[in-house]
């Protein structure tokens, strides 16, 4: 089957891949010539392993290409999927010029049936919106469908979270694009077992920020409680896990740490918060997720601060800049808040992290990137560690002690554990312990 994707972020490129992979033909649009022209070259825009070597399978075999034409993508498919950003604005609320973008000029140049559907995290009732767009700019009378189809893709596991999902959720508003839809995602069905929910598109559009702020609330939540721990001389450790063995829990987003970032849970739970707000309802739980969150870097900033005293001069090793292992995006991660922080209180940066640091050089082109964190580590006052990379669970502690001018080591993701670092000499900071 023939499928267009409008959009090679993320979601886009990831999608275009997988659906190339379970053995459709796939034609993947963006309007960036640049992005285009590294993709046809085989250079991936982002980090996700396994990606590149999927890309170039089906690249070969001749099911996956690139263009930089809406029309040529409208053409090509009768089934074209919307992956394209839903940036939030300075108020939280999604940026929907995108997304009108793509429909209008799909609109221009439709011919014939066409199945529009909505990848993009959008806000409920986007559906109206593109469905009236599009019938403003039609060229006759054609005859089309909006469909929604949201993601849940878990940057760092997304090729496995799109071949084994948990669910597939479809929202529509007819028989003919319901059975295009199942048409598309029969192979992964039949490969994977998965659950394919039908619903209407309004349910199947809050299904995406439902998901995301209940996520992202767990963490939060575990995060509150972490700071009881700390008051109360508990571990947050053992709450989280006597917690999790609940089945009506369970263990997963139970981790206390320094905040969730990157380019879902902030935006996702603003955006949701807004779209209550213009339907009449104020949620109050999603604020205080978002208040928790912010005072979590914060805290964590603040024991810092305390240990070293005066900030101004003192040589940080930040390790970790992404906002989570298994992926280069920096969007909304801790890395951003205290480098930001440290810089305007006079601080001397060091950085590592092993795949996110280009990305991160972009906000700061200044300061100094190393391939190892022990060199990251040397002649430094104090260590911040902010992304669980697997390999600093692997360093050696011995060797990082020595190469620091003072051992004081901040530990924002728990990866440590207190009584042995402090057998070792270190001076150790984390969170609920």
């Amino acid at each position: 089957m023939r499928v267009a994707i409008v959009g090679t972020g993320y979601v886009g490129l990831v999608t275009g891949a997988c659906f190339a992979e379970l053995g459709h033909e796939v034609l993947c649009v963006d309007n960036d010539e640049r992005k285009i022209e590294k993709l046809r070259r085989l250079r991936m825009p982002i980090f996700e392993d396994g990606l590149e070597e999927m890309v170039r399978r089906n690249v070969d075999a001749g099911r996956l290409n690139f263009s930089t034409s809406i029309r040529e993508g409208t053409d090509y498919a009768e089934v074209i999927f919307i992956a394209v950003g839903t940036p939030p604005d300075l108020h939280g609320k999604a940026n929907m010029s995108y997304v009108e973008r793509v429909g209008r000029e799909v609109a221009e140049h439709m011919s014939s049936y066409r199945l529009l559907v909505e990848k993009s995290t959008v806000p409920v009732q986007t559906s109206r919106q593109l469905q009236r767009t599009i019938q403003k700019y039609l060229k006759g009378d054609v005859s089309f469908d909006i469909a929604s189809n949201p993601e849940f893709l878990r940057e760092g596991t997304a090729l496995g979270d799109a071949m084994c999902p948990d669910r597939i959720v479809i929202g529509v508003e007819s028989e003919r694009a319901e059975r295009l839809l199942r048409e598309v995602y029969r192979p992964l069905i039949e490969q994977s077992g998965c659950e394919l929910l039908v619903m209407d598109i309004a349910s199947a559009e809050l299904t995406k920020h439902a998901s995301n702020s209940f996520l992202a609330m767990k963490i939060s939540f575990v995060n509150a409680v972490s700071r009881v721990c700390e008051l109360a001389g508990a571990d947050v450790e053992k709450v989280a896990h006597g917690m999790g063995l609940d089945r009506r829990i369970g263990a997963s987003f139970l981790r206390a740490g320094v905040g969730y970032g990157g380019s879902c849970f902030p935006k996702d739970v603003d955006a949701f918060v807004r779209i209550a707000e213009e339907l009449g309802y104020e949620f109050a739980l999603l604020k205080q997720v978002q208040a928790i969150n912010r005072a979590q870097r914060e805290h964590l900033f603040g024991k810092l601060q305390k240990e070293l005293w005066v900030i101004e001069e003192k040589t940080i090793a930040l390790l970790g800049l992404a906002f989570k292992p298994g992926t280069d995006d920096v969007r909304e991660a801790p890395s951003l808040y205290f480098a930001e922080q440290l810089v305007q209180a006079g601080a001397k940066l060091r950085l590592w992290d092993p795949v996110a640091r280009e990305k991160f050089l972009e906000q700061h082109p200044d300061l100094p990137c190393f391939d190892d964190p022990i060199a990251c580590l040397a002649g430094a006052d104090a260590a911040v560690l902010l992304t669980d990379w697997p390999q600093l669970k692997e360093l050696d502690l011995e060797k990082a002690k020595a190469a620091m001018r003072c051992p004081i080591f901040v530990d924002g993701r728990n990866m440590f554990e207190p009584a042995a670092m402090r057998e070792r000499g270190f001076i150790y900071h984390c969170l609920g312990r």
